[in-house]
Parts: C-alpha cells; sequence; structure tokens
C-alpha cells in the first residue's frame, strides 16, 4: 500500500534551485561569450553546450513546481534573492580561472541538487526525485569535464 505523497516542502527546495540553474546558466554564457586565449574554440564550445544543458533544465524545474501546487520564479530580482551560486561580474576572468569557478559552481550544485532530492524523498515525491537524480548525474558530468579541461599532468 503507498501513501499518497506530501508535496508541500517540495516548491520550497525547487524554486531556490530554479534561482541557481538560471543564475550557473548566465554565469556559464558570460564566461561562454568573454572566454580567450590559445583553446578560445574548444572552451568556447564546451561552455555554450553546457549553457544549453543547464537551460534546458529551467523549464522542467518551474513546471514541476507547478504541478505540485506551488509558484515559482518571478523575477530576475527574484532570482538574485534566492541563488545560492555566486555571479561573476570582473571585468576580466582568465579562461583557466573560468573553468575552474564553473568547476566549482557544478560542484556545489550537485549539492544543492542533492539536498533538493532528500526533501522530494521525505514528500514521497518520485517524479521529482526522479527528474533530480538525472540533473545530478548532469551538474557532476559538466564538473568532471571542466576539471579534466584544466587538469595538469
Amino acid at each position: 500500500m503507498s501513501t499518497k505523497p506530501n508535496f508541500q516542502g517540495v516548491p520550497g527546495a525547487l524554486t531556490p534551485l530554479l534561482a541557481d540553474m538560471f543564475a550557473l546558466y548566465l554565469k556559464t554564457k558570460n564566461f561562454h561569450w568573454h572566454i580567450s586565449g590559445p583553446h578560445f574554440r574548444e572552451y568556447h564550445l564546451l561552455l555554450d553546450a553546457q549553457a544549453a544543458e543547464i537551460f534546458a533544465t529551467t523549464d522542467a524545474i518551474a513546471e514541476r513546481v507547478r504541478k505540485v501546487g506551488g509558484t515559482t520564479l518571478k523575477s530576475i530580482g527574484q532570482i538574485a534573492k534566492l541563488q545560492r551560486i555566486k555571479d561573476n561580474d570582473a571585468e576580466k576572468v582568465g579562461a583557466l580561472d573560468m573553468l575552474r569557478e564553473l568547476h566549482e559552481d557544478n560542484v556545489t550544485l550537485a549539492g544543492i541538487l542533492r539536498e533538493a532530492h532528500e526533501v522530494c524523498d521525505e514528500a514521497g515525491d518520485v517524479a521529482s526525485a526522479s527528474l533530480l537524480e538525472n540533473w545530478i548525474d548532469e551538474a557532476e558530468e559538466r564538473a568532471w569535464f571542466l576539471n579534466q579541461t584544466i587538469a595538469t599532468d
């Protein structure tokens, strides 16, 4: 006999996650637009692909919040209030520093995703938990690619 899910805490876990996804998306695109150096093409394409993957999750997160009865982000200001992924407004950032920062951000995001997964598990929300498992894997893969790109022998 299964119990009915209690979605009460799920929007409170997913909406800040959505803010983090938008923050990481914009940071990744920012670095994509501003990267330079001898590996420009490789890094430019890597960051573009990663930004697209991050952006693809945003609609699914927002729709999941609505499906479980919550309301979601309404403005850039709300994103700024909720995000835990830090912005980088520096005028000049070196290519390897960009990649290191994005690596750290994706590791942080994987942790945030795991916290949201725990909330969904406790609520009995298997659909949200299942989506989060895929997004955890994607964040870990992005972090791995970035780490391998900046690794030195």
